[in-house]
């Protein structure tokens, strides 16, 4: 099983490409904090690429930006290239199956910079006292 779950903020602003054939992909890298701390008291951070695609990549690229805090699942992929020195270079990265926005990135705050139009807002209901039910009268 090839299985990977993160959760962590955006390194960079998403970058998003198309393929000849026209096939949106975003890449993003994602910093994770390690669970534990080292020996020194210091809690590790590792930056993994993330490859998103399709409508999902679209939504990454609007609705993401640097700092912004996301959960990934997904799973590992290798691969290889040629350097321009001759020499042979890997590389890995998480392809994503779901991404899901925790924040946009103002501060890692869990803010959001995504605002409800005012017509959108629900209007705030009123409170009223609860009636007593007599038993009987319920379905179950």
């Amino acid at each position: 099983m090839n299985k990977v779950v993160l959760i962590g903020n955006l390194t960079r602003d998403p970058e998003l490409t198309t393929t000849n054939s026209g096939v949106s992909v975003c890449r993003f890298s994602l910093a994770v904090t390690r669970r534990f701390q080292s020996s020194d008291g210091e809690r590790e951070t590792d930056f993994i690429n993330i490859v998103v695609w399709r409508a999902q990549a679209d939504n990454c690229h609007k609705f993401l930006k640097k700092g912004s805090k996301c959960a990934v699942v997904g799973r590992l992929q290798t691969s290889s290239y040629e350097a321009q020195d001759g020499t042979k270079r890997y590389t890995t990265d998480v392809v994503a199956d779901e991404v899901e926005f925790i924040s946009s990135g103002r501060g890692g705050d869990g803010s959001s910079d995504y605002q409800v139009p005012q017509e959108s807002k629900p209007q705030e209901k009123q409170t009223t006292e609860l009636e007593e039910i007599d038993d009987d009268s319920l379905p179950f």
